[in-house]
C-alpha cells in the first residue's frame, strides 16, 4: 500500500556547495520523514570557504512557485531562510498569506559564518513588520537577535528582553540560539525559548569545538517545521530540533575542508 507523506516547504536560497539552505532543509526533512517542496528565492555560488556571487529570483518567478505548490500539494508547514531583500521579503510575506500552507518558521537569515551579509540593512524594515508577524516560530542567533532588537546580549537577562522585543513585534514564539565562537574555551551553549502562553525555558547542551557546523540554523528550522507538520506541540518541536542539530554536530563528516556541513544523517533513527 503506498504511504501518504506529510508535506512540508522551504521557501529559501540554494547554496551550490549543498551544505545550506534549501538543501540543508531537504536533508532535513528527508531525515524526519516528510516529503520536502521548496520555492527557490535565490542562489549563492560558494564552497565550504567563501562565498563568491549570488543572486536573487525574479518575483514573478517567485509567484509562480507560490501558485503551483498550493494547487498540488499539501503543505501542512513552511519555513523560510535566505531573504536577501526587502523585495523578496514582501513577496514572500504576500503569497504566504495567500495560501493555507499551516505554521510558519522564520529564520531570519542576516548573516553568515563567513561574515557575508545575507540581508542588505534597508529590508530590516520589512523583515520586522512584513514577515515577524506570521511567524510561528522565530529562531534568530545571537547576533541576529541583537540586530533585530538593537541590544546587546550580555547577560541571560539580556536574551529575556530581546525575546519579549520579538514578540511584540508579532512573532509568536521565540528560539534564540546562543553565542558560541570556535575556538573558545566555552564547554556548553545555552538557548532561550519564550512561548507564546509565557511559558519560557532555556536549553543546553555541550558545545563542540569544531568549524563543521554549516547548515545548523537552516537545519533547526526545518527540523522544527517538520515537527510541527507532524502535530507535535511547539515545545516539543523545538526540543526535537535542539537535539537533532546536536547529534547531527557532534558525529562530524567530512566534506569540504573549512566550514564544513553537519551530519544529517547520524540523526535517523536516534531522534524522537
Amino acid at each position: 500500500m503506498s504511504r501518504q507523506y506529510l508535506q512540508v516547504m522551504t521557501i529559501a536560497g540554494s547554496d551550490s556547495d549543498g551544505s545550506a539552505g534549501m538543501q540543508a532543509d531537504m536533508h532535513t526533512f528527508f531525515t524526519r520523514g516528510v516529503y520536502g517542496v521548496s520555492v527557490l528565492t535565490a542562489c549563492v555560488a560558494g564552497n565550504s570557504y567563501e562565498i563568491g556571487a549570488r543572486v536573487t529570483l525574479p518575483t514573478d518567478f517567485i509567484d509562480k512557485e507560490f501558485e503551483l505548490i498550493a494547487k498540488d500539494y499539501q503543505v501542512r508547514a513552511a519555513k523560510t531562510g535566505m531573504l536577501a531583500d526587502a523585495t523578496l521579503i514582501e513577496t514572500v510575506a504576500k503569497k504566504y498569506q495567500l495560501y493555507d500552507f499551516g505554521p510558519l518558521v522564520v529564520d531570519p537569515v542576516i548573516v553568515t559564518k563567513h561574515g557575508n551579509l545575507l540581508l542588505e540593512e534597508e529590508a530590516l524594515e520589512s523583515l520586522k513588520t512584513k514577515l515577524l508577524p506570521l511567524a510561528t516560530v522565530l529562531t534568530p542567533n545571537f547576533y541576529e537577535a541583537e540586530k533585530l532588537t538593537n541590544r546587546q546580549l550580555n547577560t541571560e537577562a539580556d536574551y529575556v528582553l530581546a525575546a519579549q522585543d520579538l514578540q511584540a513585534m508579532g512573532a509568536k514564539n521565540i528560539l534564540i540560539k546562543g553565542e558560541h565562537t570556535t575556538g573558545s574555551t566555552q564547554e556548553t551553549i545555552k538557548d532561550y525559548v519564550l512561548l507564546e502562553s509565557g511559558h519560557s525555558f532555556w536549553l543546553e547542551a555541550p558545545f563542540y569545538k569544531t568549524e563543521r557546523i554549516n547548515g545548523t540554523g537552516d537545519s533547526l528550522s526545518a527540523c522544527i517545521a517538520a515537527e510541527l507538520a507532524k502535530g507535535t506541540s511547539v515545545e516539543e518541536a523545538i526540543r526535537i530540533a535542539k537535539k537533532y542539530v546536536n547529534r547531527a554536530i557532534q558525529k562530524e563528516i567530512i566534506v569540504g575542508h573549512k566550514y564544513g556541513p553537519i551530519n544529517h544523517w547520524a540523526t535517523i533513527g536516534e531522534i524522537e
